[in-house]
């Protein structure tokens, strides 16, 4: 690490986030002269985020840095501020979330400290908490049980993944070289990269450590918001986009080249081919025609890129729940995934 290299670049993908990008910049400053955050303002046109943006950059030029681009998504403007990124560390925190002060300081001193002992580890992993505003709830979501704590890990050392323990965009902190060396590239123009963002440089990740601080601040509730249900089922193309990007990527378990690893990326796309299908039943009911069909057409790609994971993910518990055949079986499902939503409260 160079005298002047930061220990972790933050990027902020920005698109009309006038309102709230204000919290989130002030909540990452907190790490002082050791982080860079990067603002990528995604070619905002109906309010003020470009401006905001540059004056930001200009009251501390010695932390923040201001992009501007042609609006490319979501994913366009993770893919910039990866190639813009200086620091040793990589987070993407989106403008209207927020990180926990304490457990910052927590997580940038172990991050020094590894950098110290050039004992760089590929992968933290810290706790998030869906923030529901509107109902003033919040909810934790960790990794005990599943992670060792406070200690460098391999996934050999990794045990069984309960449900909502999935390593999300929102706990993960990478090696910024290893997503470069992995040659992540999210889609533009689409929604739910994230998905992609943690599940493409899994198999590169050797080395792990689970720091179980409350640290990045999930808000949940605008009505535009990417996870809200009316929004995702408007967007079906692009969740369907996003799982066959993560079919093709899924050689397990041959090329993960650990047994537990497989197991973890196979469950986790297990849940996102059970998503995609719950969402195609819930377009098709809001009057989607071409909705059953484009299920169809997931599980058929699946099926030619890799025989013996459909066999294993069609008998798999949550693929099987939400894709009971019929009518009959479709409100079956639906009902399964309102239980699941009332306990898990996921969106």
């Amino acid at each position: 690490m160079s005298d002047n290299q930061k220990t972790i670049s933050y990027v902020i993908p920005c698109y009309n986030s006038a309102a709230y990008m204000d919290h989130c910049i002030e909540s990452l400053l907190v790490g002082g002269d050791d982080v860079e955050i990067i603002i990528v303002d995604d070619g905002s046109t109906k309010d003020n985020t470009a401006a905001k943006a540059d004056a930001w950059a200009a009251r501390r030029p010695d932390v923040i840095r201001a992009i501007h681009q042609e609006n490319a998504g979501h994913g366009g403007a993770v893919n910039t501020g990866l190639a813009a990124a200086s620091g040793v560390y990589f987070k993407v925190v989106d403008s209207d979330d927020w990180l926990d002060a304490h457990a910052s300081h927590l997580m940038l001193a172990k991050l020094r400290g590894f950098i110290a002992g050039d004992s760089k580890i590929d992968l933290m992993v810290c706790n998030y908490v869906y923030e529901h505003t509107a109902t003033g709830t919040h909810r934790v979501i960790n990794y005990k049980g599943a992670l060792p704590e406070n200690r460098r890990f391999g996934w050999d050392q990794v045990r069984h993944f309960g449900v909502g323990q999935n390593i999300l965009m929102h706990s993960a902190i990478f090696r910024t070289e290893l997503l470069r060396e992995c040659g992540l590239q999210l889609p533009t123009h689409t929604f739910y990269v994230d998905n992609i963002f943690v599940y493409v440089p899994l198999p590169s990740v050797e080395t792990l450590y689970y720091l179980p601080v409350d640290l990045y601040r999930y808000f949940i509730g605008r009505d535009d918001q990417s996870v809200n249900e009316p929004v995702m089922i408007s967007r079906l193309d692009q969740q369907m986009r996003i799982t066959r990007v993560m079919v093709d990527a899924h050689q397990l378990p041959e090329a993960a080249g650990n047994d537990r690893l497989a197991r973890y990326m196979e469950a986790y796309l297990a849940l996102i081919l059970a998503a995609s299908s719950i969402i195609s039943i819930l377009a098709h009911n809001a009057g989607n025609t071409d909705a059953l069909r484009q299920r169809d057409e997931m599980w058929a790609h699946l099926k030619e890129r890799n025989p013996k994971l459909y066999r294993r993910m069609r008998r798999a518990a949550l693929p099987l729940g939400s894709n009971f055949p019929g009518k009959a079986g479709r409100a079956a499902s639906l009902r399964l995934y309102r239980v699941a939503q009332q306990m898990y409260r996921f969106n």
